[in-house]
């Protein structure tokens, strides 16, 4: 039977169906809002998996480019693996619900959402929250929901609930909260320099809608879903559990006190094998049953003695305060020959970022469900196994890489400059190099320091922070700049990035049903005091942004042309464009508009491309001068190559002061002379010369001081006017000029002597019109045709 559930919610209705799609699932609906319609299935394995220690949730969102009207791009139609903003709504879908299984839980367990249909107004990615939280709620798989889930927007200081694609790409504020309707249980936000106190009203302003959708959720779902299964649960024996109490609670609180990591770790772990050989051949000998629970209730052990001594003795692993930060060190320019790159060392976790620039044409092409601009900033993390001194293979980056590069990014995009200030594509890598902790964070602050050693002229400085919250016994502490055992054995990961003025990105994961309001007010403003304290360090390292590029870092150069003859600049399959770039080592970016970007490393490069770019778009007048490659030879002349692909002819009586019968006297094909325009006829064809300039070219050094025999002017010649005023039926065959009474007798008897006056002689090339196809070794690419009046030019005859 299908059910549905409809309520408005911020001025738009949300509707929920169930019983018409995908009944085999364990619970299925589609969600929609708008014209946006989204499948949210959530299916459960039949028995548990034994031998693990983890639940093994697994959440997908599945993009179809039909929901948007698109075949996918590319030879692969039916798509490939997951994109980017896929794998990041993945994330933000297990975040929220992961908290809320029972410890223990063993089945497998897939949520699955889906867009079926998307609209720009109304994003799908907060839409499949609430449709897997529906799918959870109706089914009966054990889950201790349901939740809600909302975008919120900051349009001109207000708040606005589910905003279009648009509305977020223009507002302040991108936050997006999902809870239950007693708590938040998750964050993820971008925000514009926003301040703790607004953050936290918009927390709290999008949490009432939050309890809106859970208790409709909550109330669908008992009319019309299925009872809970029981399912077994993985739990340590009580007996175990005991024994291991007393007999290590005392070494391991302190064991565990140890400022170094990794001896910390080597004492615990010393410890757990000296409880397992211990206790699996004397108290529990004859049960191997319980031998791997000696394990796990060591593990129990340990996160157990940690939150006791952080919550009733403030004291933490490391030996510091609450409110300690580790020992920071900034050192901004450290490697040679990139463009710019920081290493931030915060006590056991270290990150190295390097940025690369480039023209606005290697920004990222986005083919997505939503319609974005392409990214001219580009943020990816990496985590290496040499990080935590183990091995692993290293296959790229995984869900959890490519969200903490996202985090990264997001915390850094409201102080970059804008693309009219400074053009450039900029790609950061942070590659972590060691970790204790709060690696994403420490990525930002390096970040900063390679932004400002490249010299990009960001607004301010940019500093993250990871804090912690461990609650015991009804009492509960935050912690700043959490280590790694703090963060496995606490309750809360909340990372806030900011400048001096206010937020910039905020995520927040937690372990428990959700983190009380006045927890989350607490570690915003204790976040707030450690980030202003490691802006302090970054801003001694580097007090502001260099004033110029980093020497390593390419010039961009910019000069605009008429858009509709970039095709003349680009020429055919791009041919005009490669050959400025392989003869000034440039890298030359067209745009639609007509803006022509060139990057270069050094300014002469620069400026020898921009002088080719100019000539080729400017009108060639006569008496410009040009250096120019002969590319091929006719009888009366050459042709030179005076601009990227164009040419002029040079005719024999212009190439040499002396008569020269034939070009290759004086030059041959790949030659360059120095040659200036000499005439321009009337259909636009160019003539050159080579006299009265310098030659470098043996053979030529006395064309300078010979002055160019003036112009002849050019009669048009149309089709009444081939004999140049001749009659042309007296003149077809030499005219009545050559024949008297018997003139056709004379001309064939006269042919004779010609023929074999001919053969005493050097045969003289024929001229011809110029090939499309230029030989090999004439200096322009082969297959290289040109649209330009030169490539039409007919010799004289």
């Amino acid at each position: 039977m299908i059910e549905t559930i409809s309520f408005e919610i911020g001025g738009k209705e949300l509707s929920i169906e169930t019983g018409r799609v995908a009944k085999q699932a364990n619970g299925a609906v589609l969600l929609g809002m708008g014209e946006t319609v989204v499948l949210g299935t959530a299916t459960m394995s039949k028995t548990p998996r034994e031998g693990l220690d983890f639940f093994p949730l697994t959440c997908d969102y599945e993009e179809r480019k039909y929901a948007v009207g698109k075949i996918p791009g590319g030879f692969i139609k039916r798509g490939g693996r997951p994109s980017e903003k896929a794998i990041l709504t993945s994330r933000l879908i297990d975040r929220p619900v992961r908290p809320l299984f029972p410890d223990g839980m063993r089945h497998d367990v897939q949520c699955v959402a889906m867009p079926l249909a998307m609209s720009q107004e109304d994003p799908s990615d907060v839409l499949a929250i609430n449709a897997v939280s529906a799918a959870l709620a109706l089914s009966d798989i054990p889950w201790d929901g349901p939740i809600g889930a909302v975008r919120v927007g900051m349009v001109d200081d207000e708040f606005v609930l589910f905003p279009s694609v648009q509305q977020i790409l223009d507002g302040k504020l991108d936050l997006v909260l999902a809870g239950t309707k007693d708590h938040i249980i998750m964050v993820e936000a971008g925000a514009s320099e926003v301040p703790e106190d607004k953050m936290l009203e918009a927390m709290r302003w999008g949490h009432d809608f939050i309890k809106v959708i859970a208790e409709k959720i909550e109330e669908f779902a008992k009319a019309h879903g299925k009872p809970k299964a029981e399912v077994p649960l993985s739990v340590v024996d009580p007996e175990v559990m005991e024994v291991v109490n007393r007999e290590y609670a005392a070494v391991v609180e302190q064991t565990l006190v140890n400022p170094d990591k990794q001896a910390r770790e080597e004492a615990l772990q010393a410890l757990i094998d000296d409880a397992f050989t211990k206790l699996s051949t004397t108290t529990f000998a004859a049960d191997e049953t319980k031998h791997k629970d000696i394990l796990l209730a060591m593990d129990k052990l340990i996160k157990k003695t940690v939150r006791s001594l952080i919550v009733h003795k403030q004291l933490r692993p490391d030996g510091r305060g609450t409110r300690d930060i580790r020992e920071i060190r900034c050192e901004p320019g450290l490697l040679p020959k990139v463009h710019g790159s920081g290493l931030f060392t915060r006590g056991q976790t270290q990150v190295m970022t390097v940025i690369t620039l480039g023209a606005p044409g290697d920004a990222q092409i986005i083919d997505g469900l939503e319609e974005v601009p392409d990214k001219r900033y580009m943020h990816f993390y990496n985590f290496p196994p040499y990080s935590v001194g183990e091995t692993r293979p290293m296959r790229g980056p995984g869900r959890r890489e490519i969200g903490h590069g996202a985090l990264a990014e997001r915390a850094l995009l409201a102080v970059l400059p804008s693309e009219e200030e400074f053009p450039y594509t900029m790609l950061l890598m942070s590659e972590v190099l060691e970790s204790n902790g709060s690696t994403s964070m420490a990525s930002v602050c390096g970040s900063t320091l390679a932004l400002m050693d490249c010299g990009v002229p960001i607004k301010a400085p940019v500093a993250g922070i990871a804090m912690g919250l461990i609650s015991e016994d009804g009492k509960f502490t935050v912690l700043t700049d959490i280590q790694g055992m703090e963060d496995f054995c606490g309750d809360m990961d909340f990372k806030v990035a900011g400048t001096r003025t206010g937020i910039t990105a905020l995520q927040l994961d937690t372990k428990i049903g959700g983190i009380p309001d006045e927890v989350l007010k607490a570690a915003l403003e204790q976040a707030r005091e450690a980030r202003l304290f490691i802006l302090d360090k970054i801003e001694e390292a580097f007090p502001e942004p260099r004033r110029e590029l980093n020497p390593n870092a390419p010039r961009i150069n910019v000069i605009h042309i008429d858009p509709t003859r970039a095709g003349e600049l680009i020429g055919p399959g791009g041919r005009i464009v490669k050959r400025i770039q392989q003869e000034t080592g440039c890298e030359i970016d067209i745009q639609d508009d007509g803006s022509v970007f060139i990057l270069a490393t050094d300014q002469a490069s620069a400026e020898q491309a921009m002088k080719m770019i100019n000539g080729l778009m400017a009108k060639p007048e006569i008496g410009d001068e040009y250096e120019g490659v002969v590319t091929r030879l006719f009888g009366r002349g050459a042709m030179v190559e005076y601009l990227p692909g164009k040419e002029g002819m040079v005719p024999n009586e212009q190439l040499s002061p002396k008569r020269i019968r034939h070009p290759e006297e004086v030059v041959k094909p790949g030659d360059t002379i120095r040659v200036r325009i000499h005439e321009i006829d009337a259909m636009g064809r160019v003539n050159l010369t080579a006299l009265g300039l310098a030659q470098t070219l043996a053979g030529m050094e006395d064309n300078e001081g010979t002055e160019p025999p003036a112009a002849r002017p050019r009669q048009s010649r149309g089709r009444d006017d081939r004999g140049g005023g001749r009659d042309r039926r007296d003149d077809r065959r030499g005219g009545a000029r050559g024949r008297g009474r018997n003139g056709g007798d004379r001309d064939r008897e006269d042919r004779g002597r010609r023929r074999r006056e001919s053969e005493d002689r050097p045969r003289r090339q024929e001229p011809r019109e110029p090939e499309l196809e230029p030989r090999e070794g004439s200096g322009l690419p082969q297959g290289e045709s040109s649209d330009t009046p030169t490539a039409r030019f007919r010799p004289k005859r």
